[in-house]
């Protein structure tokens, strides 16, 4: 799946520069978006050589995808950070939380809301964030048992995967419409997240009596 040409464990020097690549990346995507990114024009903004992007970055695609994989490293550490386990009532609580850390992420990030959200037409971006979308709901299905017993679920379809992919439809709506997730959409967008959980998860899930810490 992967088009980028990275070294498969690059020295300090070498990750150095893929992250300055990466940043003069992130800031032209913000500031003039997918269509008018090229190779060349990050090289000129890291003030580097173009043959040094290339070293790297195969091309505009796959340097696209590394910094989707940045994005999603953030959605996993929005995961993966603590939860206050007593103060959820019921699984919604938790549900709104984790919309809530990732609609701070798309808010705070224009890059996360180009890759993620707008349409661009990037096979390979698309692949790379259906890919990154399969590991988070298996994070998101972790904490979801970690503070409920939960019922057992479809082997043939990743529930939580499916549930934010399909918030995400919804906030990609706001962004073509509005140009922002507005507060009414982010709103929407979180029903749709319940009402599709909502298909498998009991009204009453159980909840622990502590977080357990593997299962």
């Amino acid at each position: 799946m992967s088009s980028r040409a990275t070294p498969r464990k690059p020295r300090a020097r070498s990750q150095g520069r893929i992250d300055t690549i990466l940043d003069a990346a992130r800031t032209l995507l913000t500031a003039q978006g997918v269509s008018s990114l090229s190779i060349y024009n990050v090289a000129e903004h890291a003030q580097i050589p173009p043959s040094s992007v290339y070293h790297f970055f195969a091309g505009v695609p796959a340097l696209l995808e590394a910094l989707t994989g940045d994005i999603h490293a953030a959605f996993r550490a929005c995961l993966q950070a603590p939860i206050e386990h007593d103060a959820l009532k019921d699984w919604r609580d938790l549900s709104h939380i984790v919309e809530h850390r990732m609609l701070t992420i798309y808010n705070e990030d224009a890059a996360a809301r180009q890759l993620i959200l707008a349409q661009h037409g990037l096979t390979e971006v698309t692949q790379a964030d259906r890919q990154h979308d399969l590991e988070l709901g298996q994070l998101m299905h972790a904490l979801f048992m970690r503070h409920f017993e939960l019922p057992a679920l479809p082997q043939d379809v990743d529930v939580f995967a499916l549930a934010m992919e399909l918030g995400d439809r919804v906030y990609a709506r706001s962004i073509q419409l509005h140009d922002s997730i507005t507060p009414r959409m982010a709103e929407e967008g979180m029903r749709v997240v319940d009402a599709y959980l909502g298909l498998y998860l009991p009204p009453f899930l159980p909840k622990r009596k502590s977080p357990t810490v593997n299962l």
